[in-house]
């Protein structure tokens, strides 16, 4: 290895980050800095990417999990020939750039996952590591690569990267390497204020190979990866020690360099002290060839691998359909469980019966619960549990862990070739919010199953009960709220939920039985259909409310008044329904009214400023779950006079 070139790749790297950071005048130059060695390193050496084609399958996925070091993961996409411009880096934190400020999911620019939030990529990474061992175990070394990953001081003293560190090493994960960039600085100050725990005897304990270099001696790193390799029963924590602002002769090992520009006049120092005779978002030639060269294997080896994998998959019938079942499935289409008539079943556990019935069918699909699977009725009866000595398994076993699951659910969805699913109580969605909120943002087809969705729960009391959760949920952008009601509105949830490609779905399921209803499929890619006509008002009611919101119209139909009732089991397919549509549905001018056992934040959206809108705007209590009913108002004639006196 020359190392003259490799210094000027380093070099770069660090002149790039700073460059930008100071022309948009916001970013974090220090962590970028410190980590261009291990950067190029990992790039260079190790790193199987092909900038030409960057979403081949069986590439090697690269995890920022420090995210707002971001100029690190776009300098070395710039620099590797991936589709980062110089007029991108450029327009670093600029409108409609690539180069946001923290990493946006875009495995078409090489950006695998977005980060930023600490601690998510760490256990989306774990994810990633989750899928590639099933796949290898199915399709042996079609998919044979490792996620790699950097992370912080920051990203270790998450909650969600300890839940998620913790679960990798019991799986013994062996194809995750993590590079900790070990600086000893967060933003305000040292990480001696808040953290001195041993973290390389933490990660000991969790199950995790772990080393420890001088994260700017190059061959040191690049000897304690190539070791991370070699063990294949351990995730690996190469803690690198490293120098925040490296090259900075005033703000090396200061807080300042971390989320703030260096300043023109210290640009100028560090520059001068490495020789640095150019413009600003200069790339020397040679650099560019350096990283050409470095590549060019990991892109031969890209060209052969898909040149294989054709030859393999004509040759092998069998093969081809499971690839293409799990890297380019078909709709799936799921029929309606059927049950005896007038039998009332919760719709958790007609949801356990849907999933397992499109087990069957979809092999791509994989999931599990964070330690209620036997409540959330989520395991897949046909399979095993995915583990350390059982890749092939498709249940999996998250522990209380529900930020990890969220986080490395995520990462499953991502990776590709597996859909996967996580479940819990509902209310528990509040531990998850964060991982559910970038898988929003990232578009990933991820399926939360929240099951115990209101005071019904019962005698658990208010802590467990959810009150406003789902309108929290209802909150969030590009996140499909399902709250079924029926059995054939589970089945049609679960259709939606995993035909659905460009975005995350919540199923809401009851603890408590409700009517099954017939075995006709239900309109819930439409958000909202005509249960019974009516032509005086309109009730609105979501799962359990529904059979209440038709039993109080029975009652009011005796005294002559036309109540039309409305399933709406996801305000946000309704949304994007066209006006007509949504019109046949609530009626034009017709008064509305809605039914929820739930706070009533966001329904003055559906029924309007006349509107009555009937829920639960405080917090539950502890008591069996008919008892609940009548205290709160949520039997058929509690309901059928509060809609009574409404209408006159």
């Amino acid at each position: 290895m020359d190392k003259d070139i490799e210094q000027l790749a380093v070099d770069t790297v660090r002149t790039l980050s700073i460059d930008a950071v100071q022309r948009a005048n916001s970013g974090h130059p220090g962590a970028p800095m410190g980590m261009a060695d291990l950067a190029v390193v990992l790039w260079s050496r190790f790193l199987r990417v092909d900038p030409k084609n960057p979403t081949w399958a069986n590439r090697d996925r690269f995890v920022l999990s420090a995210g707002h070091a971001s100029m690190l993961l776009y300098s070395m996409l710039h620099l590797t020939g991936h589709p980062i411009s110089i007029d991108d880096i450029k327009s670093f934190r600029q409108w409609g750039s690539p180069t946001a400020g923290h990493p946006e999911f875009d495995p078409h620019l090489g950006i695998e996952t977005t980060t930023g939030p600490l601690g998510q990529g760490f256990a989306t990474g774990v994810g990633m590591a989750i899928a590639e061992a099933h796949l290898s175990d199915t399709f042996g070394d079609l998919v044979d690569h490792r996620t790699f990953g950097i992370v912080s001081d920051g990203d270790l003293m998450e909650g969600v990267a300890a839940e998620a560190a913790s679960l990798a090493g019991h799986l013994g994960l062996g194809k995750l390497i993590y590079l900790y960039d070990d600086n000893s600085i967060t933003l305000v100050g040292p990480t001696a204020w808040t953290y001195t725990e041993d973290v390389t005897k933490r990660f000991d304990a969790y199950g995790w190979q772990t080393l420890v270099v001088d994260g700017h001696d190059r061959e040191a790193v690049a000897d304690a990866i190539a070791a991370a390799i070699a063990d294949e029963a351990r995730p690996s924590l190469i803690s690198c020690k490293t120098h925040i602002a490296y090259g900075s002769p005033n703000k090396r090992d200061s807080a300042a360099a971390h989320g703030s520009p260096l300043g023109e006049d210290e640009i100028k120092l560090v520059k001068a002290a490495i020789d640095w005779d150019y413009e600003p978002f200069h790339v020397p030639g040679e650099v560019y060839t350096f990283f050409t060269k470095a590549l060019d294997s990991r892109r031969q080896e890209a060209s052969e691998w898909a040149r294989r994998l054709d030859m393999t998959l004509a040759g092998n019938p069998e093969l081809a359909v499971a690839w293409k079942e799990h890297f380019d499935p078909d709709p799936i289409a799921i029929p309606v469980p059927e049950y005896d008539d007038g039998a009332e079943v919760a719709t958790r556990a007609i949801s356990g019966a849907v999933i397992n019935e499109f087990a069957l069918i979809r092999p791509d699909v994989i999931g599990g619960s964070a330690d209620l699977a036997s409540s959330n009725n989520s395991l897949i009866k046909s399979s095993t549990d995915f583990s350390a000595d059982d890749r092939a398994g498709r249940n999996l076993r998250f522990g209380v862990r529900e930020h990890a699951m969220g986080a490395i659910v995520n990462g499953i969805n991502i990776h590709g070739g597996m859909r996967a699913y996580g479940a819990t109580f509902l209310t528990f969605a509040d531990y998850m919010r964060g991982a559910i909120r970038l898988g929003a943002l990232m578009g990933a087809p991820s399926v939360w199953v929240f099951t115990h969705d209101s005071i019904f729960l019962g005698e658990d009391g208010p802590t467990h009960q959810s009150v406003e959760h789902v309108s929290s949920l209802r909150a969030i952008p590009n996140l499909y709220v399902i709250r079924p009601a029926t059995a054939a509105e589970v089945a049609a949830a679960w259709e939606l939920a995993l035909n659905r490609t460009d975005g995350p779905t919540a199923l809401i399921l009851t603890r408590q039985g409700v009517p099954t209803g017939g075995t006709d499929p239900a309109p819930v890619a439409r958000g909202a259909y005509v249960v019974r006509p009516g032509d005086d008002a309109v009730v609105v009611a979501t799962g359990s409310e529904l059979p209440t919101a038709l039993a109080a119209a029975d009652m009011l139909a005796a005294e002559g008044k036309s109540v039309r009732v409305v399933s709406m089991p996801c305000f946000e397919a309704f949304s994007e329904q066209d006006i007509a549509y949504r019109q046949s549905v609530l009626g034009e001018n017709l008064p509305i009214a809605s039914v929820e056992a739930g706070t009533t934040y966001g329904w003055g959206e559906i029924v309007g400023n006349d509107g009555l809108s009937i829920g639960i705007d405080r917090f539950g209590a502890s008591a069996p779950a008919a008892v609940l009913a009548e205290k709160y108002g949520f039997t058929p004639d509690e309901v059928a006079a509060r809609l009574r006196d409404w209408l006159g």
